[in-house]
């Protein structure tokens, strides 16, 4: 046997795995993802007690724009930069709307979410002391999704593939929680999009567009830590279009990474 023959063998499965991965992926999304929404506070660090569901959003219309106002339209979110990097996730988010928005969106970009050491990891570094159980069951999820691809059910990705997630706009609201100073406690919904890169730089054909997640996220010993405490306070925003009026009415705001 060739070893051109056998690089070629490995390429082609390396291939099909990444098609696998996608292909599942988007179909686990469907069933087990999450979705968001934008709170605003002041930004002088800490969080402010009259913050208010979708303050972000602007008026429906605007002077310079012609028709309703949309996500595409109007003004951006700027992420906040972190100021320090631990255990693979960005640290040093202030305590203020953008400071906690930026906080989702940094650790959703760089989340492993299919290496569930690394996740560990990461979890472990920005799970709130009051959620004992959240490191364990988010790392349970990687893994039965590792299976569900037919990959161990422990590890990290094939070499020759990575992934990109990329997020476009943001709906955060404040959540009102019990024992809880009011807008210490904000629930981010994401959207976002996800593309593969296979062997020898190959992009995937077929990406997953248009995705969401929520998190709620708490201020808590001077920095955002996630938390699945409130779950039942969640609630749910209609979906996102970047030329939607109804998104731009419900919170949408999209986001302009730091440079």
């Amino acid at each position: 046997m060739s070893v051109d023959s056998s690089r070629g063998r490995k390429a082609r499965r390396a291939r099909l795995v990444l098609v696998a991965i996608v292909v599942a992926v988007a179909a686990l999304l469907v069933i087990g993802g999450f979705t968001a929404a934008t709170l605003m506070r002041d930004d002088k660090g800490q969080p402010h007690a009259d913050a208010s569901p979708s303050a972000s959003a602007p008026a429906s219309t605007s002077p310079g724009a012609a028709g309703p106002m949309t996500p595409e339209k109007g003004k951006k979110t700027t992420l906040r930069k972190p100021t320090g990097q631990k255990d693979g996730v960005s640290t040093g988010f202030p305590g203020s709307p953008s400071g906690g928005i930026s906080a989702v969106v940094y650790f959703w970009e760089e989340y492993a979410w299919l290496d569930d050491e690394k996740a560990h990891q990461q979890l472990t570094a920005v799970a709130s002391k009051d959620s004992p159980g959240y490191v364990d069951k988010r790392v349970s999820e990687i893994r039965t999704m590792r299976e569900a691809l037919g990959l161990p059910p422990s590890g990290g990705i094939p070499a020759d593939i990575s992934f990109t997630t990329a997020v476009h706009a943001t709906r955060a609201t404040t959540v009102h929680a019990p024992g809880q100073p009011v807008g210490h406690v904000m629930q981010v919904w994401l959207s976002y999009d996800r593309f593969a890169t296979g062997p020898k730089g190959g992009r995937d054909e077929n990406p997953l567009r248009g995705e969401t997640v929520d998190f709620i996220v708490k201020w808590q010993d001077g920095a955002w830590k996630f938390t699945d405490e409130f779950d039942s306070l969640r609630s749910f925003p209609v979906a996102y279009e970047p030329t939607s009026p109804y998104a731009w009415d419900d919170g949408w705001v999209q986001v302009l990474h730091a440079n």
